[in-house]
């Protein structure tokens, strides 16, 4: 089993650079990918960023490249989402998720493990 944490949402406003963390336990024999997907009130689950546990290798979704970072800590088996000028439309429940095959698909179908989640609202 896998567990995720997120942390660092909240109420920010627009251009701010808040930034998420996502804390990873469990089984995952360092070969995962980790991701963050967002969901926004009547809208679908979306792909926002990946990156390879081994390698580094990140991907983005266009809305957000050029503006939000993905990173990990080795150390701290935590992987980060740098957010940065967000605007209203970023407003969103924040998920990260682990992709045991370490491909670090843009599809959510992919990936085996969620974490609960945490509330990003950008005022305006």
């Amino acid at each position: 089993q896998v567990q995720l944490v997120e942390s660092g949402g909240g109420l920010v406003e627009a251009g701010g650079s808040p930034r998420l963390s996502c804390a990873v336990s469990g089984r995952t024999f360092g070969t995962y990918a980790v991701g963050w997907f967002r969901q926004a009130p009547g809208k679908e689950r979306e792909f926002v960023a990946a990156i390879r546990w081994s390698g580094g290798t990140t991907y983005y979704a266009d809305s957000v490249k050029g503006r939000f970072t993905i990173s990990r800590d080795y150390a701290k088996n935590t992987v980060y989402l740098q957010m940065n000028s967000l605007k209203p439309e970023d407003t969103a429940v924040y998920y990260c998720a682990v992709d045991r095959s370490g491909v670090g698909s843009r599809s959510a179908r992919e990936f085996d493990y969620w974490g609960q989640g945490t509330q990003v609202t950008v005022s305006s």
